[in-house]
């Protein structure tokens, strides 16, 4: 029966007083569903009043919850799955298919899953997670990490990719995400990550890391730890690292290195702030600056992300930082030196002075070569250039090549020659010792000192002197104008004599 013969027998028997006798004789239909009809304002629908009885699955109910509460002790990859439970009932005396077992199994599930008490978010908290995502980065695709700061109470967020999940990138992420926030959460939730976490000792109770000790000392907030596999308990956050994957980075993004895949997630990061939340009035960005006079200030000086580790120098002026090589100036060849590692460089120290800096190297057992650190070594020993491990993938203009094997074919000495002028890179830019090159070959002219004077600063030739073994200091000497009287003088008193 539809809607409408539904409402046209409660009008008439209700409104225009049409006897029921005279509807069941025009209608046919039952005493009971009359009733019904004038009972309910629209069809109430047919409602079970019990479970229908099921007797070959019943009496193993309990079997099978039995089972599934023991699953959750176990593995998520050792768990029984509905095909197992059915063979294993059936070894205990089962009789029936595999589909009222695979029902029984889907209802049970379902209904013993864990409830929870929604919570009020007060502002001035955080929780912190890493996630993972494919990137294509210069062509290739890779899988990254993404390090992810949320506020329950405005649901803003702060999002940055990484190479790895580490010390330094968790110390990089909390440093941009308060300055992105502007200012410091008094209580932030973390998951029971060994960066964080040494130890556990009891359900509450975790022994920290000194490297999260010292972040938390430079900032003073306040931190909460969830409990073993209890992620609901930072389930914002959860749902942020999904919600930033599934929005940020589908498509998978093209790009060409980790600053341009940083600045992308930083303007989404920007541009979702203006989002309006379900049940509030107010944008993102609003309650944001709200929640900002809870915040901790930002300390005046910055917390300085990178990890400090004591070194010393090799034979092969090598000093070794997170399992790779970094190279440093001849001159400190077997001395102790201080490696200062961030998420870009790695920073190489003796006492207060920085030695040499490189790119940080993300990979596992590399050797990271800067070839201005051995060209001082090169020149005590030419003949090994050829072979120079640190200048193989040195990638030098067609002119010094040119400029090599003229100094080779003209000197006896052309191939220290020609370290020499490397080295002048020592003091000048490859630019501009490349443009004084081109202009010693037009003029023939194939050595360091007569390379020396196309560079900018240097003194023109008319005003130096060569340098004989080791007689620089005579560019110092200067000789007085003659003067003609003196020898006449010198006439005067016989001097031909």
């Amino acid at each position: 029966m539809d809607m409408d013969q539904w409402l046209e027998i409660r009008r008439r028997v209700l409104r225009e007083g049409v006897s029921k006798r005279q509807i069941l004789r025009e209608t046919g239909m039952h005493w009971e569903t009359l009733q019904k009809i004038l009972t309910h304002p629209y069809p109430p629908g047919y409602q079970r009043r019990q479970r229908p009885p099921k007797p070959k699955i019943d009496p193993y109910r309990d079997r099978i919850a039995q089972i599934l509460e023991a699953d959750k002790l176990v593995h998520r990859k050792q768990r029984h799955t509905a095909k197992r439970i059915w063979e294993r009932l059936q070894d205990e005396g089962f009789t029936g298919g595999y589909t009222i077992v695979k029902d029984a199994v889907r209802e049970l599930k379902r209904t013993s899953q864990e409830v929870f008490m929604p919570l009020t978010q007060p502002p001035g908290e955080a929780q912190v997670d890493f996630g993972h995502a494919l990137v294509k980065m210069n062509g290739v695709l890779r899988k990254i990490c993404f390090f992810v700061m949320a506020l329950p109470y405005s649901d803003a967020f702060f999002i940055r990719a990484y190479e790895r999940e580490c010390t330094e990138t968790f110390w990089d992420g909390h440093v941009r995400a308060f300055a992105f926030f502007g200012g410091v959460p008094r209580r932030i939730t973390y998951d029971n990550s060994k960066i964080a976490i040494a130890r556990i000792i009891g359900p509450r109770l975790r022994e920290l890391t000194e490297g999260f000790l010292q972040l938390v000392s430079h900032y003073l907030f306040r931190y909460h730890f969830c409990l073993v596999r209890r992620a609901n308990e930072k389930g914002l956050v959860e749902g942020t690292v999904k919600y930033g994957r599934l929005n940020f980075l589908v498509p998978v993004p093209e790009v060409q290195d980790f600053e341009e895949l940083n600045a992308l997630l930083d303007q989404r990061c920007r541009a979702d702030l203006q989002r309006r939340l379900r049940g509030q009035r107010q944008s993102k960005e609003k309650l944001l600056a709200e929640e900002q006079m809870r915040f901790l200030p930002l300390p005046f000086t910055a917390f300085e992300a990178c990890r400090t580790r004591p070194g010393r120098v090799n034979s092969e002026l090598l000093v070794r930082f997170d399992d790779n090589d970094y190279s440093v100036p001849m001159e400190y060849a077997y001395q102790d030196v201080v490696v200062k590692g961030d998420t870009d460089h790695v920073k190489i120290c003796r006492f207060q002075d920085v030695i040499a800096v490189h790119r940080r190297c993300w990979g596992r057992e590399q050797q990271i070569f800067d070839p201005l650190h051995y060209l001082p070594l090169l020149e005590r020993k030419p003949h090994s250039l050829a072979f120079a491990r640190p200048l193989a993938g040195w990638i030098l203009p067609g002119c010094f090549e040119v400029l090599q094997r003229r100094m080779e074919w003209e000197m006896d000495q052309g191939r220290r020659q020609y370290v020499q002028v490397l080295r002048l890179l020592e003091r000048y830019s490859l630019p501009q010792l490349t443009s004084a090159v081109q202009k010693a070959l037009q003029h023939r002219i194939h050595t360091k000192d007569g390379i020396e004077q196309f560079l900018p600063g240097s003194q023109p030739w008319r005003q130096t002197t060569f340098p004989l073994g080791g007689g620089k200091h005579l560019r110092l000497v200067q000789i007085a104008q003659a003067d003609v009287r003196q020898y006449g003088a010198l006439l005067g008193c016989g001097g031909t004599r």
